[in-house]
């Protein structure tokens, strides 16, 4: 099987959780999703968590996020013993059943913090976001970034430059970029 095909069949994968924590267990809730982290990262392929506390009284869920580089691998963490545990532990503390979203492509970066259930937007609107961003990124970097980096060859400029847009687009942009831009990608949903 060839590399495309594989990352066709077992693409990396981001889960999105939002579940709703019972009121005054949220200090108990933390311990367990600490322990619940730990435990992921030490599972083989896992990219990192990230997890978005209540800010907004009218949403107060925990939206956690955990990045798989390959879906078997994320079905492997989720079959995992420890995690069942753990899981059971966080259910005296939180209410209902949660919301639970796997997304395998572009849309991860098109998920609202409050609702990550909804259907992706339009690829066209995709698109045009992320090419707003990349063009706002890149012509930051060739004006901060490019002078400290440019007695390198250039195959490493490159490599750095691309780093720092990926790395930006993923963890800083698309988040702020899909909230400013919310009203165009989701225009029929109820936000």
């Amino acid at each position: 099987m060839s590399a495309p095909d594989h990352l066709d069949s077992d693409p990396p994968t981001t889960v999105d959780v939002l579940q709703r924590i019972k009121p005054g267990c949220e200090a108990a809730f933390e311990a367990v999703l600490a322990e619940l982290i730990q435990a992921a990262m030490a599972c083989e392929g896992h990219l990192g968590v990230n997890v978005f506390r209540p800010s907004d009284p009218a949403h107060p869920e925990y939206r956690i996020v955990f990045k798989f580089d390959r879906i078997s691998r994320l079905k492997q963490w989720e079959e995992s013993p420890i995690r069942q545990r753990l899981l059971n532990r966080a259910r005296q503390f939180t209410e209902g059943t949660g919301q639970y979203a796997m997304l395998t492509g572009l849309e991860t970066w098109f998920t609202l913090p409050h609702r990550p259930g909804l259907p992706a937007p339009p690829r066209y609107k995709m698109m045009v976001v992320s090419w707003i961003t990349i063009y706002v990124l890149i012509n930051l970097i060739n004006v901060i970034l490019v002078p400290l980096i440019g007695t390198l060859p250039a195959f490493l400029r490159t490599l750095v430059v691309t780093l720092v847009v990926v790395a930006v687009m993923t963890y800083v942009a698309m988040s702020r970029m899909t909230k400013l831009f919310k009203g165009w990608l989701y225009p029929a949903r109820r936000l």
